[in-house]
């Protein structure tokens, strides 16, 4: 039976997977730290693992579809967040296995990247996943705080409804402001920021770098917290660090 993804759409994956091509960060990192091997190209924002050395094939939004023809992978993974359709369709219509994921909850993460790694890539399901399983398992948020969270300014753009980032803070006790908003990254102007009923800022250093002189100044009177971006948006190996490091920086929250 030929496996599906999680949006439903069979991917013909070889028995044996050799090469991988990944155009998102957080799959990058799955695959380089579970099977390095395997990856044979990523794209110029696949930081991590740090020394990551592989072909480059351009960013999430403008891969070059032509050098990663040219990679021959078994398998490109995707994500319906990061990644155009118009991209998925003109690999897939070349003839190249594109496996899309869909993660907007810390559990869908963990079973999406269980199926990635053994559905897509057909490799064992590696310790940091059942791992990460375990710790976010054993969450219990110590206390409830209400938040903004800029993801960018000029202009101030914030986490809206039905994000992967939002579900993570939720479960360490901070709800999202603008959960219910009907856009999912928002653009809200810096008065209306200040104005609404919250008495947290959580920062994150991507995919804007949000500091300590470049951010927090915006709100004053309000305790900001500045945090790990990739801790707070990737769903790769990270998570299974994600919570105690989370929990540090929200815990040093202070007003500038």
């Amino acid at each position: 039976m030929i496996p599906r993804d999680d949006t439903g759409h069979p991917v013909a994956v070889p028995d044996r997977v050799r090469r991988v091509v990944s155009i998102v960060p957080s799959l990058t990192e799955t695959v380089a730290v579970t099977a390095p091997g395997l990856l044979a190209g990523a794209t110029d924002w696949c930081t991590h693992p740090e020394g990551l050395d592989v072909p480059r094939v351009k960013g999430t939004k403008n891969p070059d579809l032509g050098r990663i023809a040219e990679l021959r992978p078994d398998v490109v993974l995707g994500n319906t967040e990061e990644n155009r359709p118009a991209d998925v369709e003109a690999m897939r219509a070349a003839g190249i296995a594109v496996w899309m994921t869909e993660i907007r909850t810390v559990d869908e993460a963990l079973v999406s990247l269980r199926r990635v790694l053994t559905e897509a890539c057909r490799v064992p399901v590696p310790g940091w996943l059942d791992e990460a399983s375990r710790v976010w398992s054993d969450v219990v948020p110590k206390r409830e705080r209400a938040a903004v969270i800029p993801i960018w300014r000029r202009p101030w753009m914030v986490v809206g409804r039905d994000t992967f980032t939002g579900d993570v803070l939720s479960r360490l006790g901070v709800s999202n402001v603008y959960a219910g908003h009907p856009e999912r990254y928002p653009k809200i102007p810096l008065a209306d920021l200040n104005a609404a009923v919250a008495d947290l800022v959580v920062l994150p250093d991507e995919p804007y770098r949000f500091t300590e002189d470049d951010g927090p100044e915006s709100f004053p009177g309000l305790d900001v917290a500045l945090v790990d971006g990739r801790h707070l948006t990737w769903y790769g190996p990270s998570l299974a660090d994600a919570p105690a490091a989370l929990a540090r920086q929200l815990a040093g929250a202070r007003t500038y």
